[in-house]
């Protein structure tokens, strides 16, 4: 923690530093404006953002030296968008990339599986395993953001659970390539099977929350995976069901049938999954590992 002659000292650069903010005509130059205008800026990442709420309101006219609740929320806009940023953790954005990929491959796989297998019967088969295994990443690379994030500063856990969801959808993978697993009395199968990947991710959730229990984005990116998880498994239980068309035959043969409803849901699941992953990245680029 900061001394206090640290924070005069800070408060005055700031004093003298942000006058000069308005006029930065690229904003992309407001980290070096900053550093060479702020000597004490690499004291700022021991400095939580009360301090940096309290330092800014301090360099703004008087009539904010005691802001409102507007404000303070103004400033606290300020401190989370424009300062502290600058002064973030890099971490590594591949596990984020690779579930956006794996998102990517499994929507695509899907559109060129519904457009082309109508050509031939063979091609329908190589098309349906090519569904298959966009699922199976899928729901393997939605493991990765959560996973690495949560327990980046604890590499046996990461390592241990990136490891086996990666095993588990490779295996899904391959089984889904054997002939026999399109048979249509191995259609509950093929569900249960992509359902029992994603049920899979119930373990990491539950240790993520016991080790950060009192950490606020521990608890608000579960909010996210529970809602996944529901649109992800009822899309599963739709799709083995094959409701609602089971209930009324012939009604739903254009339009509103398990299988459009199990590709809404899918598309559902993984935008609410995307917006996980950017509170995962604003978490530790802010704060690092946790010690």
């Amino acid at each position: 923690m900061l001394k206090r002659a640290d924070l005069h000292k800070l408060q005055s650069d700031l004093v003298a530093c942000l006058p000069a903010l308005p006029q930065l005509s690229h904003l992309h130059r407001l980290k070096e404006e900053l550093r060479s205008s702020l000597p004490t800026m690499d004291s700022l990442s021991s400095l939580t953002r009360w301090h940096l709420v309290e330092l800014i309101s301090n360099c703004f006219p008087q009539r904010l030296s005691h802001p409102n609740q507007t404000q303070h929320s103004i400033l606290n806009e300020v401190v989370a968008n424009l300062i502290t940023p600058l002064f973030a953790h890099r971490i590594p954005r591949w596990p984020f990339f690779a579930f956006l990929g794996g998102a990517m491959f499994c929507l695509l796989a899907s559109s060129v599986c519904h457009l082309l297998s109508c050509h031939s019967r063979r091609f329908a088969y190589i098309m349906l395993r090519l569904d298959y295994a966009g699922i199976a990443a899928l729901i393997s690379t939605s493991f990765y953001p959560p996973v690495y994030y949560s327990f980046m500063c604890d590499p046996f856990f990461c390592n241990l659970y990136l490891g086996l969801i990666t095993l588990l959808g490779c295996t899904t993978m391959l089984v889904s390539l054997l002939p026999v697993f399109q048979n249509p009395e191995y259609r509950s199968i093929r569900a249960g099977l992509f359902f029992g990947m994603g049920i899979s991710g119930v373990v990491p959730v539950l240790h993520k929350l016991i080790a950060f229990r009192n950490q606020p984005e521990a608890v608000y990116t579960t909010q996210y995976e529970v809602l996944m998880g529901i649109l992800y498994g009822l899309g599963a239980l739709l799709y083995a069901t094959r409701i609602p068309e089971r209930w009324m035959p012939g009604k739903f043969d254009i339009a509103g049938h398990s299988h459009q409803l199990f590709h809404v849901l899918v598309v559902a699941g993984a935008l609410t999954h995307y917006k996980a992953g950017l509170v995962y990245l604003k978490w530790r680029d802010l704060q690092g590992c946790a010690k």
